[in-house]
């Protein structure tokens, strides 16, 4: 019986290092995530989820998007491109305008791999 108990411990020591590689390998991939451009564009008409759901659509067709956040009370939303991709003006005009909103603002804003330098 004890040879079957050292078996089944050697098997939860591995399970264990095995889950934690697999969680050390997801947070590095995030970590990743961090060296994408990132646009924030302003966008007239967003009134409802099934707005942001609309605007979402049409972004997320565009080569390269990672990741959408739409906030309809600012009617904002970022877009995070993987790392090397880039998203310019007409393109985000096109996705927007197939979604039936307006463009009004679009920018390039700071990644959360760049550091921010506070001007004395």
């Amino acid at each position: 019986m004890e040879g079957k108990s050292i078996s089944t411990n050697v098997r939860m020591m591995l399970r264990a290092a095995i889950v934690t590689l697999m969680l050390g390998a997801a947070f590095a991939a995030q970590g990743q995530d961090a060296n994408g451009s990132v646009y924030r564009l302003s966008v007239d008409g967003l009134a409802c989820p099934f707005c942001a759901y609309g605007i979402e659509k049409q972004l997320s067709k565009i080569v390269g998007v990672e990741k959408i956040d739409t906030n309809i009370s600012t009617g904002t939303v970022l877009i995070t491109m993987v790392n090397g991709a880039k998203l310019d003006e007409p393109m985000a005009r096109q996705a927007v305008e197939a979604a039936a909103f307006t463009l009004r603002e679009f920018e390039q804003v700071q990644t959360t791999g760049q550091r921010k330098e506070k001007k004395r």
